[in-house]
């Protein structure tokens, strides 16, 4: 028996190696983002690239499931290889430690599915660029901050969402580029509790939940 012997009980030995065969670019290894890794780890899928310039702080703490006292100050795409290899040591994590911009050609390898778990407006526009040239499906993450309730999240499209300040700019910018693309988002429907544009506030509920709504529609996306 191995780690991935109950998977295999529910969905049978075909599709498990449809999910393992699977590549799948995270952009953003935060609050959203750890979560989707970790869950797409556990589901089997041996082919992840993680994309994250950033360092864990104290502050990501109360929210953040690869953050501990021990990594502080530590890179988080190589602490969340290093995590993700003591869940499986068999999965190959593809480390890129930088800040995604304008420019994804070249930067990042071929993948099947992009979960884009970043809160940079101009990496989002990039990614759904890059994803509708090269036919890569991609889902993004809209706001979780400012937000208490988990079971106000939803699947939508980015046409469709509400009370999003990240959604609203996301949408300007795609207009501006004529992208009419039906981006796959999950939003929340809960209005944000604060809304002055320099506090945000955060609770481990919404963004963890939101990573495992993102990592849920990549996996049954692909048993499809």
């Amino acid at each position: 028996m191995n780690e991935l012997n109950r998977i295999e009980k529910m969905i049978g030995k075909d599709k498990l190696k449809l999910i393992e065969n699977t590549s799948i670019l995270i952009v953003g290894i935060g609050g959203v983002g750890g979560s989707s890794l970790e869950m797409l780890a556990r589901c089997g899928v041996k082919n992840i690239i993680i994309v994250d310039f950033d360092y864990f702080e104290e502050t990501n703490l109360n929210r953040q499931i690869l953050s501990l006292r021990t990594n502080i100050g530590k890179s988080k795409v190589l602490e969340a290889k290093k995590r993700v290899n003591l869940i499986n040591k068999n999965i190959n994590v593809t480390c890129i430690n930088i800040k995604l911009g304008e420019e994804i050609e070249g930067i990042v390898p071929k993948t099947d599915y992009i979960i884009d778990a970043c809160d940079d407006v101009l990496a989002k526009v990039s990614l759904v660029k890059y994803a509708v040239k090269n036919n890569v499906k991609i889902i993004s993450c809209c706001g979780t901050g400012n937000r208490l309730k988990p079971e106000l999240l939803t699947i939508t499209n980015i046409w469709k969402t509400e009370y999003d300040p990240l959604a609203k700019k996301l949408r300007s910018c795609l207009r501006k580029e004529n992208i009419n693309y039906k981006l796959p988002v999950v939003c929340s429907l809960e209005k944000p509790l604060i809304t002055s544009k320099d506090t945000i506030g955060s609770v481990a509920l919404v963004p963890n939940a939101a990573g495992i709504l993102l990592a849920s529609y990549v996996i049954n996306d692909i048993l499809r």
